[in-house]
Order: structure tokens, then sequence, then C-alpha cells
């Protein structure tokens, strides 16, 4: 991606290679994004409030968008977690800020992680969303790690306007998500 952006690059390229692949008769038949749920559950921050605050900072300065604070829903005496107790953190991305992510996603994070061969091709959940988890979040470039307490992971939500999980991984190909390749096998 030579420094275009994400949403132009939608527009001129991969509409056009998405009709011609998929024979598309109407252009609001063509899948695009729609949005990136981000999303980083704290349960120990039911004893320790600052497990929360750090969680809030670091999602806020990931995303340029505050996090709403998930709270439990039922209470877990195993967990020592009463029902309202806050959880975790969420993040809904849409529109730019949705585009600037998942290109700094692809472009510098992924490619951060530690012995990386690409993201798996089997997390569809066959309506054409794909998830992904993240087991580190100082994979981002905008998090100092000299200031982070605790490495905490986060799940990864991406919700396409596709209807098959084969449009939706064309799609996300075309927009630079590095799938796994997988070997073909060779018999003797």
């Amino acid at each position: 991606m030579a420094n275009k952006n994400l949403r132009i690059k939608y527009k001129e390229e991969i509409i056009p290679k998405l009709i011609e692949k998929f024979g598309y008769e109407n252009i609001h038949e063509v899948p695009k994004l729609e949005k990136i749920t981000l999303n980083m559950g704290l349960g120990e921050a039911a004893q320790n409030v600052k497990i929360m605050d750090a969680g809030v900072k670091e999602l806020t300065t990931v995303t340029g968008q505050k996090p709403i604070v998930t709270r439990a829903k039922k209470s877990i005496a195993t967990f020592k977690i009463r029902a309202g107790m806050p959880v975790g953190t969420m993040v809904t991305l849409r529109g730019q800020r949705m585009y600037d992510f998942y290109q700094k996603l692809v472009c510098v994070a992924l490619p951060r992680i530690r012995d990386f061969r690409g993201v798996s091709e089997k997390s569809f959940d066959g309506r054409g969303n794909y998830s992904l988890g993240v087991k580190e979040q100082i994979i981002f470039p905008e998090i100092n790690y000299d200031e982070v307490d605790a490495i905490r992971g986060m799940d990864i939500s991406i919700t396409t306007t596709a209807k098959t999980d084969e449009e939706a991984k064309e799609l996300l190909e075309l927009l630079g998500m590095p799938f796994r390749r997988v070997k073909q096998q060779t018999q003797k």
C-alpha cells in the first residue's frame, strides 16, 4: 500500500476486482467493511480498579476512541465476580477510524508479532465476519512498552457486509490481510 488511503483504494481498485470475480449486478451488493470491534477482557479488574483504568487507556491509545466499560451480567462466585462489576472494555470503530485502524493492524501491528506466519483462514463465522485474537497489546506502535504494567490480549472482530465467507476472505485479502498460506502436501 503506497501510502494510499484504504477507503480510496477500496473504491478505486477493490470494488472493480470484486465485481469481476463474483459478478455483482449492483454496486451495493459488493461487500465492504461495516465495523471493527475491539474487546479487552479484564476479569482481574474486579479486585484492582487500576487494571481497568490501564485497559481503557491502552484501548484509547490504540484506537483513538474512548472505549466503554463492559460489566458482568451474572454473578460468578468462583471468579469472585458479582453482577454489575466491570470485567472488560470494548470499542466499536466505524468510518475513517475503522479504515485507519485496519491499515495499522495489517501493515504495522501484525508483522510485529513474533514468529508471525499469517492469520488463520478458519476464523470466519459463516456469515462473512472475521475474528482474531491478539495475545499482546504491545504489538501496536502507540503503546510504550515501559509504561505497560501487564501484557494483555484483545479480541478483534471485523464485521463485513459479505454474504459468504469466500466473499469476505477475498475482500479482506484485497485490503491486505496476511492470511496463512497452506502448503500443499505431495504424496510419494
